[in-house]
């Protein structure tokens, strides 16, 4: 998972040194920026998968265009896990993301790729309270709307509860003026 991450970094730090024309952030417009609002829903896989059914969330994010391809801005949300009622003493739980995302969108609309990166709160009688997350996706996106599948994973302090979970999401664009 770390060679993951470092891919992905190492990636989007390519794409931006070949990046032509860059914004500076007192250059923010409706055409460079936006708050992105959204839903996910989620599939708890690895040990996780055995106590909780399933994940819906909540996404919201700052984003703006450092270029006309590259994406930066900052995330957070909310997630509920909820405990499979099947399962002895397994409870519901949340998790609150907090971080940097970075995209990649080759067109003005079509593929995209990116990813997040950050620090997870988790909330309620689990584990541990947190750790450091990655969420990397691949989607479609438009000028009003991202639709995309990610993986999302929070590295714990007790390893055996490390939090994976596979989804899709779908958030809204709108701009700032």
């Amino acid at each position: 998972m770390k060679k993951l991450a470092l891919s992905l970094t190492l990636m989007m730090a390519i794409v931006a040194s070949y990046a032509q024309t860059t914004r500076e952030i007192e250059d923010i417009n409706e055409d460079n920026s936006w708050l992105k609002l959204g839903l996910n829903l989620g599939v708890p896989v690895a040990d996780l998968g055995d106590y909780s059914s399933f994940a819906l969330g909540l996404d919201v994010a700052a984003q703006f265009m450092r270029t006309d391809n590259y994406g930066i801005g900052v995330v957070s949300g909310y997630t509920k896990y909820f405990a499979k009622s099947d399962v002895v003493g397994a409870q519901d739980f949340g998790a609150i993301p907090l971080g940097l995302m970075f995209r990649y969108y080759p067109q003005p609309s079509g593929f995209f790729v990116g990813t997040d990166l950050g620090y997870t709160f988790l909330t309620g009688d689990i584990a541990s309270d947190g750790g450091f997350y990655i969420r990397p996706q691949v989607g479609y996106h438009n000028y009003d709307w991202n639709i995309f599948a990610f993986y999302n994973q929070v590295f714990t302090s007790a390893p055996s509860f490390d939090i994976q979970t596979i989804g899709v999401a779908a958030t809204y664009n709108i701009r700032f003026k």
